[in-house]
């Protein structure tokens, strides 16, 4: 009987869950919204004259597969700011695509117009914020995050607003502050208020990746941390979900092959890429490597050149003490919200 017990409390324990959230609009879709005779056009499109972002259908197909096979429970939701009449065509169009999903969710525009409130058509904060915290009470409360968006409208600042509510570090006093300062409506500050009203507090939002879209310059997401990875492609997202476990390097492998194909990406430019995602501190260096051994033989990586030729020892000498140390990274601090919301205000 004490043989049993010890083994029974020596059984590892099974997988963390996984869970994925991404933003449909220009993170999924390139879609088209900005104005109302575009919002109206919408509805009438068919599924296959929507377009994918080069690489995210691979990158979400392997996601999944690479959790299940890893013997995780993976769930995967989307959010969209899009009205629910194009709710088919969307639905269609992942299905042409491959991709399995747990949950959809779409903004009800046709609300705002009756009521002549024309602002909500543009506002996403305090939707997409309450539609992410009404599904967070339905998932495991130990599961790990990863949230997937753009630089198009307002994703880095609702999903690092999650993030920390859902980890306790934003209590209601202060998120009503924040939402009333960016504009929320009143309704939906009560709103998130109210879901955040006994919440089981953890941190579970491991990554936010953030899909330049509109090529905004990294360095305008610092003040966000490094919980925040601004990615020009998703090629460059696929590297830093190998270096964190979620994907293989054949997934990887799948993402790059599906840019040259559909993005007419060179071996050069994804090794460029890469080179780019390691400068800026988001992916280690040996991960970065064996994406580069594994790409090379397929044809997509340059083949590796000679080494230069090494300089004269003088030089090698006179480098020990004239070369400057490394500048380390500055450990993340807790995000000012009511910086970041001046700032977002200015710039829209």
């Amino acid at each position: 009987m004490s043989a049993m017990r010890r083994n029974k409390s020596r059984a590892p324990k099974p997988p963390r869950p996984v869970v994925y959230r991404w933003d449909l609009d220009k993170t999924y879709l390139r879609s088209d919204f900005d104005s109302l005779r575009e919002l109206v056009r919408i509805p009438f499109e068919k599924p296959e004259d929507k377009v994918a972002v080069p690489g995210v259908a691979p990158l979400i197909r392997n996601l999944r597969k690479t959790a299940t096979d890893r013997g995780r429970t993976v769930r995967v939701f989307f959010i969209s700011a899009s009205p629910p009449q194009i709710s088919k065509a969307i639905k269609e169009k992942l299905t042409l695509d491959g991709i399995e999903y747990d949950g959809i969710v779409f903004k009800n525009q046709l609300h705002y117009l009756v009521r002549g409130k024309f602002r909500g058509l543009r506002e996403q904060v305090g939707f997409k914020l309450t539609e992410l915290l009404k599904s967070h009470r339905d998932v495991p409360a130990d599961s790990e995050e990863l949230l997937f968006g753009d630089d198009w409208e307002s994703d880095p600042l609702i999903y690092s607003l999650y993030a920390d509510i859902v980890a306790g570090r934003i209590q209601n006093e202060e998120l009503g502050q924040v939402l009333r300062a960016i504009g929320v409506d009143p309704p939906l500050v009560v709103a998130a208020q109210d879901l955040c009203t006994d919440m089981q507090c953890s941190d579970v939002v491991a990554k936010i990746f953030i899909n330049l879209e509109r090529r905004t310059p990294p360095t305008n997401f610092r003040s966000f941390g490094t919980r925040l990875v601004p990615a020009f492609n998703y090629f460059q997202t696929a590297a830093c979900l190998y270096d964190s476990g979620h994907l293989t390097l054949d997934a990887v492998a799948e993402v790059a092959t599906s840019l040259v194909t559909g993005s007419s990406y060179t071996p050069l430019r994804l090794a460029n890429s890469l080179a780019d995602i390691v400068r800026r501190g988001h992916l280690r260096e040996p991960s970065a490597a064996a994406v580069r051994h594994h790409l090379s033989p397929l044809g997509l990586m340059p083949q590796r050149q000679r080494p230069a030729a090494q300089p004269p020892w003088w030089q090698r000498v006179l480098s020990w003490f004239t070369s400057t140390p490394e500048e380390q990274p500055v450990a993340d601090q807790a995000i000012d919200y009511q910086a970041l919301v001046t700032q977002w205000r200015v710039t829209r």
